[in-house]
């Protein structure tokens, strides 16, 4: 049974060494990370977000993860796509600060990849960043946030559309609309004189619909804004079906990707690690920072990442959303299950991408999580679950 090691964001005293920084230090000691990158490049996978956003992660945790790798006899570099590099120091993240290169994961224009074959739904082939594969050695280092399009991002997500070419990112959003939802035949049957697509339109409370920019006869569901409240399917006689097979394609596809990904990195020459920490509803990649919806949990670590993600998940749900820091046009549904659910819809399950992984030979979602700051003075307390308060 894999491992994973969890840091809490609780503090049990007033002092540096009892929080994150210095509980990720512990992670990467079990993890002995020194021991294995000498003289291996390594690449450190990061969301460096984009404009004013400011939740990702902080240069202080990059560094201690960068130091490490330089204490083994690594040569460490911190990748991501292109338009997130470019704009990197504007949101603190320079060579300086990390204490190693920014190199943009398929060059500054995109034009480095490899391509992979492998056909799901409409993909036929993914465009691999080809400076990733430079390295021996790979560090996923993912900041954990909700996501419209799936519920959550960390770490797969991080490898899934971070390590990929635009034109992939964009297919694997596109699989969402591979399986058909509109069924226009149906509309004549609907009152209205012939202003049905409207009344479907006007039932959705978040403008997930709109008229198909390449035929207005036809509507486009934007899976981002929809929660599965069926409001509109209640009304579409029908016409439309809001079902869990267009949102879990996306899931899916993430999932392979990261099996692309990671079948270049065999032997053990990956780790995962994942914070838990200004827990936004969004994707880093929105560009701006909100109010957390969640509290922050901690620090994660292991060498698989269906295990590691699986623990976070867990622990995440355990959690209370923040109820007045969720934002107005987002409507919460408490009987939605996991926490990313309720905030996003039941039909985005955050567990659906650790299935997919494990079922692609990634891991394994049983696991063993340690606390690293057991047996140290004072008493481990986990975090505060909806059941204690």
């Amino acid at each position: 049974m894999p491992t994973v090691y969890f840091g809490s964001a609780k503090q049990r005293k007033l002092t540096a060494s009892d929080t994150l920084p210095a509980k990720l230090d512990l992670i990467l000691d079990r993890l002995k990370i020194r021991e294995r990158v000498s003289k291996k490049v390594v690449a450190i996978k990061m969301h460096l977000g984009g404009n004013v956003g400011y939740s990702t992660i902080h240069p202080v945790f990059v560094r201690k993860v960068v130091q490490a790798v330089k204490d083994g006899g690594g040569k460490p570099f911190v990748t991501d796509t292109s338009g997130a590099c470019l704009t990197a120091p504007n949101r603190g993240y320079t060579t300086e600060t990390l204490g190693c290169p920014i190199y943009p994961v398929g060059g500054p224009g995109e034009k480095n990849f490899k391509t992979i074959s492998r056909p799901f739904k409409n993909i036929a082939e993914w465009r691999l960043g080809e400076v990733l594969l430079e390295a021996d050695f790979l560090i996923n280092f993912a900041h954990v946030k909700g996501h419209p399009s799936c519920g959550f991002g960390a770490l797969f997500k991080n490898l899934a559309l971070g390590a990929m070419m635009g034109k992939t990112r964009g297919d694997i959003h596109d699989t969402q609309h591979f399986d058909p939802y509109f069924f226009p035949d149906k509309l004549a049957a609907l009152p209205g004189n012939g202003r049905a697509i409207e009344q479907i339109m006007a039932a959705c409370p978040h403008e997930a619909l709109i008229r198909d920019k390449d035929n207005p006869r036809l509507l486009h569901l934007h899976f981002d804004n929809c929660n599965q409240c069926k409001r509109c399917e209640a009304v579409a006689g029908g016409a439309l079906k809001i079902s869990p097979v267009n949102f879990a394609a996306f899931i899916e596809a993430n999932a392979i990707a990261v099996r692309i990904v990671l079948d270049h990195f065999p032997d053990g020459n990956a780790v995962f690690l994942s914070l838990a920490n200004q827990l936004t509803p969004v994707c880093d990649c929105f560009g701006f920072t909100g109010p957390s919806i969640l509290p922050d949990v901690g620090v994660f670590g292991g060498d698989d990442i269906v295990a590691t993600e699986q623990a976070m998940l867990d622990e995440v749900g355990k959690c209370r959303l923040i109820a007045e820091n969720v934002p107005e046009v987002m409507e919460v549904q408490p009987g939605a299950g996991h926490p990313f659910q309720q905030l996003h819809g039941p039909f985005k399950d955050p567990y659906l991408v650790t299935e997919y992984g494990e079922k692609l030979g990634l891991g394994s979602r049983e696991y063993e999580l340690v606390d690293v700051t057991a047996g140290s003075a004072g008493q481990f307390m986990p975090p505060i679950t909806a059941a204690g308060l």
